[in-house]
């Protein structure tokens, strides 16, 4: 019976295929949006890689000060000393890691100029994250305690600065903004919120040691734990310290707030403006986008729904003879359903296909820098899924009511 259904779907495909191109094209454009969003997304929140263990650690990205004052307020980055004093003794926790915001900076060699993203970084750091290391090694704590000038690099810093393989870098030295420094190491790319920069330094190796007494500054904290258990406890762990911090002038700030936060939840926090309660807003958040992707799936559902429909016009000979014949409500009905899934289905192979040509463009594009990102089975598995609901959607209200059709009518040409 299933042979049959096949075939049967096959020969409509084929005697109408204009209308056959119509349906894919609008099944295959809705699939990919979808998909590349999702593949992004999930990049984004996710990672794999240099941040493939973001499951164990949570960022302190921001500190706020309100005033004694109404409407006083400050929001910044975290200073080194909040870092050192209050979130690195914290017990329970397997380290905490200190580096800073990328800052544009300029290497000098010779008459050349190029202008880098820079971070400076401690030991934790290369820690916390898994940067695949290319060649050289990584900083220690030894270095950062001694003030050693040296730096890392990455790739494509490492090719555009000393061309050749990245061990052709290893030794050389670069004039960051007038410092002398000795590369060290080279490391793959990574556009990662944490990991993205060009190239990394100790923290001692700044000009000044004033950043160690600034409560706020350009630092950002990652809190790795022990287990991914242990989470939820760090995130209250690190609101009950919050409240501990005494400001460098209590007399002007009386409540102190930051959070340790997961990729969503930071994310969500920045675009919600929520930097002063626990709740960062990812479950509305994360409702907002399923929402969303819920309607942008419907659009073209309803619009095939109209498409079949309009396909009943032109078959309703075909289903009072089958009818005539013998043929039930339901076979008539099921028949329809699965030509409309196996259309989407296919549409939804080809929208893989289409899927994996656009975020190649996109990382070759260089819109977003060091972007790589893949189609994994999750994604593929959501796709198929996607394009099952799809078939669904669109072809159950044309399939019951052409199977109603009654034979006389239908061989008449009536509806």
């Amino acid at each position: 019976m299933f042979r049959n259904y096949l075939l049967t779907a096959w020969k409509v495909f084929m005697r109408r295929k204009l209308f056959t191109a119509i349906n894919l094209l609008c099944i295959v454009l809705t699939l990919v949006v979808l998909m590349v969003i999702a593949s992004l997304l999930e990049t984004a929140f996710h990672p794999s890689g240099v941040e493939g263990r973001s499951d164990r650690f949570l960022q302190v990205f921001t500190i706020r000060m309100d005033g004694h004052e109404d409407g006083h307020r400050s929001t910044s980055p975290l200073g080194y000393k909040l870092i050192e004093k209050y979130l690195k003794p914290m017990p329970g926790v397997e380290r905490v890691a200190a580096v800073t915001l990328p800052a544009s900076v300029s290497v000098y060699q010779g008459p050349n100029v190029s202008e880098l993203q820079m971070r400076h970084a401690d030991a934790d750091y290369w820690k916390v994250l898994d940067f695949r290391l290319l060649a050289g090694r990584l900083p220690t704590a030894a270095d950062d305690a001694a003030g050693r000038m040296i730096a890392v690099l990455n790739a494509s810093s490492a090719r555009r600065l000393f061309p050749g393989a990245p061990k052709a870098a290893i030794g050389q030295r670069i004039d960051v903004g007038g410092q002398m420094f000795e590369v060290v190491g080279v490391v793959e790319d990574a556009m990662h919120l944490n990991a993205y920069a060009d190239i990394w330094a100790p923290i001692s190796t700044f000009t000044s040691s004033d950043y160690r007494n600034e409560l706020t500054g350009m630092f950002v904290a990652l809190v790795m734990a022990e287990r991914s258990a242990d989470i939820a406890r760090i995130r209250d762990q690190v609101a009950q310290i919050a409240r501990g911090v005494v400001a460098d002038d209590p007399k002007e700030w009386k409540r102190i707030y930051f959070w340790a936060d997961g990729k969503l939840d930071l994310f969500a926090r920045i675009l919600t403006n929520s930097d002063d309660v626990p709740d960062s807003g990812a479950g509305k958040l994360l409702a907002g986008i399923t929402v969303a992707m819920i309607v942008f799936m419907l659009l073209p559902a309803l619009n095939l729904v109209n498409l079949n429909t309009g396909r009943i016009m032109e078959r309703r000979s075909e289903i009072g003879v089958r009818k005539a014949f013998g043929a039930t409500s339901s076979q008539l009905a099921v028949q329809l359903v699965i030509e409309n899934v196996l259309l989407c289905l296919a549409g939804g192979l080809i929208a893989l296909l289409a899927t994996a040509g656009v975020l190649a463009w996109l990382e070759s594009a260089d819109l977003i820098p060091y972007l790589k990102v893949e189609l994994n089975l999750a994604v593929f598995g959501w796709g198929m899924l996607i394009a099952t609901v799809f078939g669904l959607l669109s072809g159950v209200l044309p399939a019951w009511k052409m199977s109603r059709l009654d034979p006389v009518h239908a061989l008449k040409g009536a509806i």
